[in-house]
């Protein structure tokens, strides 16, 4: 089974924005409502969610479910750690260079 580094599921967690991949890699419909942006839940089908870009999280409030890159690719996709992980790691070289002088501030290991 594959390994992950601390470092390479940080990157992955914290440099590829959550909102990035609600739209654009999982083409969840979502949209921005009073300035919060709202998606459809992939666990209960309902939009009562928001999207915390200083933390890069999601969280649905109906079905009190939190959401890191990881975990909303595993609910959405119905795969495992190890399938999302690798998944995501294809898209990380387009948002590693961007975060490369960032600082990890804010954002969770």
């Amino acid at each position: 089974m594959r390994r992950f580094t601390n470092e390479e599921l940080f990157s992955i967690r914290n440099h590829i924005p959550i909102r990035e991949v609600i739209e654009r890699v999982l083409n969840i419909p979502g949209k921005d409502i009073e300035g919060i942006y709202r998606f459809v839940c992939p666990s209960c089908c309902e939009s009562k969610t928001a999207v915390n870009t200083k933390t890069n999280l999601s969280r649905c409030f109906l079905c009190e479910k939190n959401f890191n890159t990881i975990d909303i690719v595993m609910t959405d996709r119905k795969i495992s750690f190890v399938e999302a992980v690798t998944y995501l790691g294809a898209h990380l070289p387009r948002y590693a260079a961007a975060n490369s002088g960032a600082t990890s501030a804010g954002l969770r290991h």
